[in-house]
């Protein structure tokens, strides 16, 4: 299954060249490559496929797809690592811009690793 999921960019900085910023899936967040997003910025949504931003998404489409994920948590478990939090987490450590712990961002991606291609749209 390929599962896109929203989230809301926290920092953006480069690296070796690349765009790459943390993005907070509700309360997870994950070092993501934003190559592929090149307007958006800081508290903008974007969908994030295996460790790429894909897709700018507005806040209201990000919170109902969220929604919609938490009913499916073993599939968000197994894309994320862990299951997302209760949506409460999402308005307090977004918004107010609190930061995870050095080293808990997740792993870093390259962005000169392109997604496989699987032949189909996803």
């Amino acid at each position: 299954m390929c599962l896109g999921i929203p989230g809301r960019i926290l920092d953006i900085r480069e690296e070796s060249g690349l765009r790459m910023g943390t993005v907070d899936f509700g309360g997870v967040r994950r070092y993501a490559c934003l190559a592929y997003t090149p307007t958006a910025a800081v508290g903008t949504y974007v969908i994030v496929h295996v460790g790429f931003a894909i897709a700018e998404v507005d806040e209201a489409e990000a919170e109902r797809t969220l929604a919609v994920l938490r009913a499916m948590a073993g599939a968000v478990e197994a894309e994320l690592g862990e299951p997302l939090p209760g949506p409460t987490a999402w308005g307090r450590s977004a918004r107010t811009g609190s930061r995870s712990a050095p080293g808990t961002a997740g792993p870093a991606v390259r962005c000169s690793e392109r997604p496989p291609d699987t032949g189909g749209s996803t």
